[in-house]
């Protein structure tokens, strides 16, 4: 990934809670056929340290975990927010006119190389653990053993676990720090003026960022 120094994050907290708040990844691997993508929800475990372990599993029919190169890491690729920048919200448009839109986000890669897991108790300890994770704000939650255990067993052999003991994390916020500061106020309050959440979002990590 390209990454001007102006918009490199390193901060490990927010990198790492990026990846807490939006887990759905898209996994990049290297197969015989050349590269390979899959979307799917990662769990974060903070251990080992510094950057921690990624836990998820694929359908037992996809081939990724029969065909991966052993000698190429593999990339999750985490996306954060992310919305259109109108040059109309630039001063800068009035004053002189020179100006382009563009688009903010924020993004993680993490590296590492994937480890297959097709142990019941792995997997069931996994599913539980994701299902928790999602499950958590519901009134009420629903668990695995809501299930019938022979029938979560049957969804258990269908599947096959992964972990990836991440060994670098890279981050990039492209939150207009290239902009002047007035600049950057017109895209904070033109975003706040959408009544959009997540535009509101965005605003709060213009207005975070430069302070």
């Amino acid at each position: 990934m390209y990454v001007p120094k102006l918009f490199e994050e390193t901060r490990l907290d927010v990198l790492q809670h990026l990846i807490g708040e939006h887990p759905f990844a898209t996994l990049v691997t290297l197969g015989s056929d050349g590269l390979n993508a899959n979307h799917l929800p990662l769990v974060l475990s903070p251990d080992p340290a510094p950057f921690g372990t990624l836990r998820g599993h694929v359908s037992r029919a996809n081939r990724v975990w029969q065909d991966i190169s052993p000698d190429v890491e593999a990339l999750a690729v985490f996306q954060g927010l992310q919305r259109y920048i109108t040059p109309s919200w630039y001063p800068t448009k009035q004053e002189t006119g020179k100006v382009v839109p563009t688009w903010n986000y924020a993004v993680v890669h993490a590296y590492g190389k994937p480890r297959f897991h097709d142990d019941p108790a792995w997997l069931r300890e996994h599913v539980q653990q994701l299902t928790n994770r999602h499950e958590a704000g519901r009134p009420e939650p629903w668990h695995v053993t809501d299930a019938p255990e022979d029938y979560v067993a049957a969804q258990l052999r269908g599947i096959v676990g992964f972990e990836i003991a991440v060994t670098r994390l890279l981050g990039k916020w492209k939150v207009s720090q290239n902009r002047t500061e007035t600049d950057r106020q017109g895209v904070s309050a033109g975003l706040r003026e959408m009544g959009d959440p997540s535009a509101d979002a965005m605003a709060d990590l213009i207005d975070a960022k430069h302070d």
